[in-house]
């Protein structure tokens, strides 16, 4: 089955995305809008959205790992990251495309067998190390004419989402995981 809404994903990518093992995420701008909110007391707060988290689950369920990459650190990542079952978790990550590179040998995987989505310049690195490099709608221009493909959501509004189904669809992984959610 054919997501159609993703009708408009080049073929190269579709193609890059048959091999994906591992995704790896920034966090600020994809899996959140990007936005940074502290509370008057200085704690940080995030907002998720939970169409990307069922979207992570879902690749979890076919055997494809999930990494989260951020520069910042932050319990809320934490919690929301032990909440999805992430085993993979680099915080205060400065060199991303060396933690890329760590977790690719403590999995025996190839960088080819790797998807990064980012959304500005520090995920550059990691992004042209990665087999299949994604932004959200929003990331800045710089890396969005850097990359395979662009989603149409926004980050924090479904942009992990979407390329999850991306990569179950090219990998024909749909169609057995609708069974899964309509058998009684």
């Amino acid at each position: 089955m054919s997501t159609s809404y993703l009708s408009d994903v080049p073929a190269a990518a579709r193609e890059r995305a048959k091999a994906i093992r591992l995704l790896a995420l920034d966090v600020d701008g994809t899996l959140t809008d990007g936005r940074l909110r502290l509370s008057s007391d200085g704690n940080e707060i995030k907002a998720f959205c939970a169409l990307d988290g069922q979207g992570l689950k879902l690749l979890r369920q076919v055997g494809i790992e999930v990494a989260l990459i951020t520069a910042r650190t932050s319990e809320v990542v934490a919690k929301r990251a032990a909440e999805l079952g992430i085993k993979h978790v680099y915080q205060g990550a400065h060199d991303k495309r060396g933690s890329l590179r760590a977790l690719c040998q403590i999995l025996s995987l190839e960088p080819h067998q790797v998807a990064y989505m980012g959304d500005d310049l520090p995920d550059l690195v990691a992004m042209s190390l990665a087999g299949l490099a994604v932004a959200p709608a929003n990331a800045h221009p710089w890396i969005k004419d850097r990359v395979h493909w662009n989603t149409n959501s926004a980050g924090g509004a479904g942009a992990v989402r979407e390329l999850c189904d991306m990569i179950l669809d090219a990998q024909g992984k749909v169609d057995e995981l609708l069974k899964a959610y309509t058998a009684a």
